[in-house]
């Protein structure tokens, strides 16, 4: 996939323990089949990539459904929630949302923080890049994954399009009431459909992601809703503490 995890891991950084498999499957027989690569759905994620890139302010909230499967391949449905607020090139804020984890995310260009309300616990790093180099940074340096990250590699060279194992147009669709181009990809043991809005100015409006690594075929599913003309102020990047809350180190993977 484009980021490789994708939905996997948009929402793992608060929805990691109900996103995992209670079971490890072997991986299903290679096929003689071989599926081709329509390059106009390539060209579609591409030019959605662009676009994407061209957001200088925005919001994009989702609702994440997603299965764990049991030993005995029963599945189990979770869900969750998550919202950004951002303005390029290096200002946001993160709320990643369930019934088992809360966290969030703030960028102001200078710190970033991760904050566990729950807890009342707080990190904070310095660091002056640009959004996607944050996601880069706080995943490969922390494990610590931003919700919906890849609205912020779509259409760079971290996300790229020649892994892709077959590609094809499905028709379209209504999202809400966005007319979309419905698109289904292949890449490995994992299957992948966006929906993308038509027109000059596409965006994401749904994707579904299944792995076929297990027998039971589990499922994600999520939609996202877009605001491109946010009314928050800037004063909403910067973390403040709450009464009673403790700063933690945040341990980088790198030390040993």
């Amino acid at each position: 996939m484009l980021h490789t995890k994708l939905a996997l891991g948009l929402l793992t950084l608060a929805l990691s323990a109900p996103f995992a498999h209670a079971q490890t499957a072997a991986p299903e027989p290679a096929k003689s089949v071989v599926r081709a690569v329509d390059p106009a759905s390539i060209q579609a994620l591409r030019d959605m990539g662009l676009h994407l890139q061209t957001l200088k302010r925005f919001q994009v909230s989702t609702e994440l459904t997603g299965e764990r499967v049991l030993a005995d391949g029963q599945k189990l449905q979770h869900s969750a929630t998550a919202k950004i607020e951002a303005v390029r090139p290096n200002m946001l804020r993160a709320r990643m949302f369930s019934a088992r984890a809360e966290r969030e995310i703030f960028y102001d260009g200078k710190l970033a923080t991760i904050s566990i309300p729950a807890q009342k616990a707080y990190s904070t790093v310095e660091f002056t890049g640009n959004l996607g180099e944050l996601v880069s940074k706080l995943e490969e340096r922390y494990g610590v994954e931003i919700p919906m990250s890849d609205m912020f590699l779509w259409g760079t060279p971290a996300a790229p399009l020649d892994k892709i194992d077959s590609a094809m147009n499905a028709g379209q669709d209504f999202i809400d009431n966005d007319l979309c181009d419905h698109y289904a990809f292949r890449q490995g043991n994992t299957d992948w459909q966006i929906w993308i809005t038509t027109g000059a100015k596409p965006l994401p409006r749904k994707l579904v992601i299944t792995d076929r690594s297990d027998e039971a075929r589990p499922q994600s599913v999520q939609y996202f809703d877009w605001n491109l003309k946010p009314t928050f102020k800037d004063s909403i990047f910067k973390f403040t503490p709450p009464k009673g809350a403790t700063a933690v180190e945040l341990r980088s993977l790198e030390k040993k």
